[in-house]
């Protein structure tokens, strides 16, 4: 009875055909091309929809069922909620923050601190730390991303420059820490030591590292002194002065979420529970030290921090955040989501990255072979995560096979599906970002330099040889003896 059950389920949801899974992507792309390039708009919501339409027709044509299909949307709204609801709480922690005064005070005392010429860099520097420590990078977007986004604005720094350089440094740090989900991921997904996974993820992600640090330095030499409009910045620094109390007692108490996110992050706490305790510790100083009543907080909590200042620039630096803005940018992360959950459920990941298994013959096409599938993996499922971890477990048994260390797999994951999350509008780390930062990534793609170079240097590396390592004969024996290498 079980095997006719098999059998059934088998002919009810025939895998999709390679021309079926290449039409929904290219569909996909069109989508994208007709949205951004012909009606001139980073709304890629009907784009998405539209995508999704024409893939379940596709599918249903086929003999995947309506089940699978919801199954698919289910399980790809699962992987968003947690993810939404921190970006919504994002948005309920960033007008508290500004009522307590935290964020006008980085602002404030961040604008006599850094010199224009070195902002750039100082930000990317700033964030690696941040990240590094508390092994996040939306947490790092979220704190110092958002005061670095208003010292930039005050400091008349393009603000698709800012946002590049703090997801550029949030990223490095990301990558590189012990505490980092992402990097504890793709150690687990090929089965090697986080520490050396660590030191192989280096070889790529330094040289651009050091690549971003050197373009920060260069556009951040026309912004020198002679450049920047003084007066703004004085008339910013007066206003903020007088609608905040930033004394330095109040400015170091005002502090206080800053250090309830770290502790919380290096704790390995709940990414959602620490972003509910720094919005509630926010609206507690505002209460207490501010002035603010408990119905002011509510309205600026929900629609965004409203003052008028009668100065444009502060204004336009403090009237911002609130649960309602994120809205935009959750019905993104949902809609990818449910896009990517129904592609995978349906067998159509699979199905494209089973014909990528033919030309991993050798280092250089497995390599190149594996960026390509982290990068429509995450395109067509809109998660991190799901790159790393399909794409990951499909070629670790070719790197075994060619006798080269799952190190440079496990690299691999990161350079592509990580590195390039925040360049796809419609996956978790651009929508995040862009509901953060305000900046789309259409803006602050070209100065998020981590995040298009660490493919390409993977990519010479591929091809040239360079840092491809070998097992060592024993292990490959050892391995080989207890049937872990298959051909």
């Amino acid at each position: 009875m079980k095997d006719k059950k098999k059998k059934k389920e088998k002919i009810e949801n025939p895998k999709p055909s390679l021309l079926v899974s290449v039409s929904i992507v290219v569909f996909l792309l069109l989508c994208f091309v007709i949205q951004v390039i012909q009606v001139g708009s980073p709304d890629v919501h009907m784009a998405l929809i539209f995508a999704s339409a024409f893939a379940v027709i596709l599918l249903v044509l086929q003999g995947t069922t309506l089940q699978v299909v919801e199954e698919g949307v289910i399980h790809g709204t699962k992987i968003a909620t947690i993810s939404m609801m921190i970006l919504m709480f994002i948005g309920v922690m960033i007008p508290a923050w500004i009522a307590a005064g935290t964020i006008p005070t980085l602002i404030y005392y961040g604008l006599q601190i850094i010199a224009p010429s070195i902002f750039l860099v100082a930000t990317i520097i700033v964030c690696s730390i941040s990240a590094l420590a508390t092994g996040t990078s939306w947490g790092t977007a979220a704190t110092f991303g958002v005061a670095l986004m208003g010292i930039g604005a005050g400091l008349g720094i393009n603000p698709a420059m800012t946002a590049g350089c703090i997801i550029t440094g949030a990223l490095f740090g990301d990558k590189l820490s012990p505490v980092s989900d992402t990097t504890n991921l793709s150690a687990g997904v090929c089965e090697v030591n986080l520490f050396d996974n660590i030191k192989s993820v280096l070889y790529t992600t330094l040289p651009g590292y050091i690549l971003a640090l050197i373009i920060a330095g260069i556009l951040g030499m026309k912004y020198t002194g002679g450049n920047v409009d003084s007066a703004q910045i004085s008339g910013i620094l007066t206003t903020i002065d007088a609608n905040f109390n930033i004394t330095p007692v109040y400015a170091l108490i005002s502090l206080l979420p800053v250090v309830v996110v770290a502790v919380m992050a290096l704790k390995k706490l709940s990414a959602l529970a620490t972003m509910v305790a720094a919005a509630l510790t926010g609206m507690f100083i505002a209460i207490f030290l501010q002035g603010y009543n408990i119905y002011e907080m509510m309205s600026f909590m929900n629609y965004g921090f409203v003052i008028d200042t009668g100065n444009f620039d502060v204004d336009k630096l403090m009237n911002r955040g609130g649960l309602q803005s994120m809205m935009w940018t959750v019905s993104i992360g949902y809609l990818g989501l449910s896009f990517g959950g129904i592609l995978e459920k349906a067998g159509v990941l699979d199905t494209l990255l089973n014909s990528m298994k033919i030309i991993t013959k050798n280092a250089k096409n497995l390599v190149t072979a594996q960026i390509g599938a982290g990068f429509i993996t995450i395109m067509l499922s809109a998660s991190p995560y799901v790159a790393m971890l399909i794409p990951g477990r499909m070629f670790l048994p070719a790197y075994k096979k060619l006798g080269i260390k799952r190190t440079v797999c496990s690299r691999t994951l990161e350079n592509s599906g990580v590195c390039v999350d925040p360049l796809i509008p419609w996956s978790l780390g651009a929508v995040y970002y862009t509901g953060v930062l305000g900046v789309s990534p259409f803006e602050y793609g070209p100065y998020a330099v981590l995040c298009w170079s660490v493919p390409i240097i993977a990519l010479v590396y591929a091809w040239t040889g360079w840092f491809i390592w070998k097992e060592e004969p024993e292990l490959l024996e050892d391995a080989d003896s207890v049937g872990q290498l298959k051909e």
